[in-house]
C-alpha cells in the first residue's frame, strides 16, 4: 500500500507519521511537501502535527491554502482516505473537510502529556479494531486543541455518528475533569459525513512501539489499514 505524508514548513511529527507507517505497519510511504501538485497515485493521505507557517493568524489557517492542499481536498472529495493528527486536524478543519474548529486550550497553555481517550463506536475507519470500553493512554502536545462547533453543527454530528473519540480518564469514565483542553463534551476526534476523512488531537503514532511503552496507538493504525485493505480489495 501506498501513503502520502503531508509536509509543511512548520511541520515536526511528519518523520513520526513516516517512521510508525513505513517500520511498524510495513507500508511504502512518500513525502508530499506543501507546494506539491501530485499525490503520486497514493492510496491515503496522512497529515500530521506541528506547527505549519509557525501557527500564525490561526493553527493551519495559512497551511490550509498551500498548494497541495488544493490536491488532497479533490482527494477527499472523491472519498479517498485523509487522517489528520494534531496540527494536521486544525488544517482540516481550516480547509472545510472536517466539521467545527480548534480553540486555544482553556487554561491559554500549551499542553504535553499522555491523557486518555476512548472511542465512540467501532463502525470506522480509525477505531474498527478498538473495543468501545478501553481507555486509550495517548500523549497530546497542543496549544490550540479546544474542540468547538456550534449546536446546529454538533447535532447533526452526533446523528451521522461522527464523533469518534471522547477524553476520558484511565477507568473510560467522560469526566470534565479528564478533558485537558476544555473540548466541548469531551471531543478528542471527529470526521466528515461521508466518513472518509479523519481527525484527532491526541498522537497515535507516539504509542505505537513496545520500546516506548506503550501501543495503545497502534490499534488506531490497525483500524485504518483494516479498513484501507478492505477498500483496496473491492476497487
Amino acid at each position: 500500500m501506498k501513503l502520502g505524508v503531508v509536509i509543511f514548513p512548520g511541520s515536526n511529527c511528519d518523520k513520526d507519521m513516516i517512521h510508525v507507517l513505513s517500520n511498524v505497519m510495513k507500508h511504502e510511504v512518500v513525502e508530499l511537501w506543501h507546494k506539491d501538485h501530485d499525490l503520486q497515485n497514493v492510496d491515503g493521505i496522512f497529515l500530521p502535527g506541528g506547527f505549519s507557517f509557525g501557527d500564525y493568524l490561526r493553527s493551519g489557517a495559512i497551511a490550509r491554502y498551500s498548494p497541495i492542499m488544493k490536491e488532497v481536498i479533490a482527494f477527499a472529495n472523491k472519498g479517498g482516505f485523509v487522517f489528520g493528527v494534531c496540527n494536521g486536524f486544525q488544517i482540516l478543519c481550516e480547509s472545510g473537510l472536517l466539521p467545527g474548529a480548534l480553540l486555544h486550550n482553556t487554561n491559554q497553555k500549551f499542553i504535553c502529556k499522555n491523557i486518555y481517550i476512548k472511542s465512540s463506536g467501532n463502525n470506522s475507519a480509525v477505531n474498527n479494531a478498538i473495543d468501545n470500553g478501553k481507555a486509550l493512554k495517548i500523549p497530546i502536545a497542543h496549544g490550540e486543541g479546544k474542540y468547538y462547533a456550534d449546536k446546529n453543527v454538533l447535532d447533526e454530528m452526533k446523528q451521522n455518528n461522527q464523533i469518534l473519540f471522547h477524553y476520558c480518564d484511565e477507568n473510560s469514565n467522560v469526566t470534565e475533569e479528564a478533558n485537558p483542553n476544555g473540548s466541548l463534551e469531551n471531543i478528542a476526534g471527529v470526521c466528515n459525513k461521508n466518513k472518509n476523512v479523519f481527525g484527532m488531537m491526541p498522537h497515535p503514532e507516539r504509542a505505537s512501539e513496545g520500546i516506548l511503552k506503550n501501543t495503545d496507538g497502534k490499534l488506531i493504525f490497525d483500524s485504518i489499514f483494516n479498513y484501507l485493505e478492505k477498500s483496496i480489495e473491492n476497487k
